[in-house]
């Protein structure tokens, strides 16, 4: 895998910085639900590919209504 290829995001429960694979065949604008490898709680991972297709994410806790 490139630097392309991945992304961190922090997880919004532990704080624990993780390390994701990028689909770059997804688009740019992606949007996933995912549990923390660390804590179990599940995070709303977002992705945006800039112009050169780097990879950007970050995420929120998702909660429960």
């Amino acid at each position: 895998m490139s630097m392309r290829d991945e992304a961190t995001y922090v997880c919004g429960a532990c704080g624990e910085r993780i390390v994701i694979p990028i689909d770059l065949s997804a688009g740019s604008h992606q949007t996933y639900t995912e549990d923390c490898p660390v804590c179990c709680r599940a995070n709303v991972i977002h992705v945006d590919l800039g112009d050169r297709g780097d990879p950007h994410a970050w995420a929120e806790l998702e909660y429960d209504a």
